[in-house]
């Protein structure tokens, strides 16, 4: 079943354990530093221009937040991470919400990744996929802002980001730009593909 990914509702702020939606559908997870255009990725996979809450300023997601696609499957946006103006003991708390979240393997269905294609995965993003890898769980990578980067700096990019996350052979990796909307197909077959292995 193709999914309707213009039907979309935003469901909830998750702040804690007992907010996390249980209802058995499958849940693709996306996390990535909070400039990286995380909201931009899920506005372009939604074909819609401010679903996911894009902010001026990062570190606008506080909450984990829940959306329901065509009554099928949730994508849970993670907080951005790794951004300095927030007090450390709300960054702390963060580190709990998601902890708490990760804690829950039933929870999980995909996980995604996004990066910044331009650049070296930070320490932060090593972590992250350090998250994914241990959770057992399928995981891709995004590496957004292809749009950025000149053609021949594509393939030595995408190698390097395999190489900092200590990504295997078996792990997606996506190019993606949200401005133009290349590697939406890709993305949205690999969703499908999960979600229909979830049944």
């Amino acid at each position: 079943m193709p999914l309707n990914w213009n039907r979309a509702e935003f469901v909830r702020s998750a702040a804690k354990s007992a907010d996390f939606p249980r209802d058995a559908r499958p849940q693709i997870v996306f996390a990535g530093r909070s400039n990286v255009g995380k909201s931009s990725v899920i506005n372009r996979l939604l074909g819609r221009k401010n679903f996911a809450r894009v902010g001026n300023s990062p570190g606008k997601t506080t909450h984990i937040n829940y959306f329901l696609i065509d009554e099928a499957l949730y994508l849970v946006d993670l907080p951005g991470y790794g951004y300095a103006k927030v007090s450390q003991a709300e960054k702390a708390r963060w580190g709990r919400l998601i902890e708490s979240w990760f804690a829950d393997t039933s929870l999980m269905t995909l996980g995604v990744l996004i990066v910044d294609a331009r650049h070296k995965p930070t320490a932060d993003d090593c972590t992250m996929a350090g998250w994914f890898q241990q959770s057992g769980r399928p995981f891709a990578v995004v590496a957004n802002k292809l749009d950025k980067l000149k053609k021949s700096e594509i393939e030595p990019n995408l190698q390097r980001i395999r190489e900092t996350l200590a990504l295997d052979g078996e792990t997606p990796l996506i190019p993606f730009s949200a401005e133009k909307g290349e590697g939406k197909e890709a993305l949205a077959a690999l969703i499908l593909e999960h979600q229909e292995g979830a049944r």
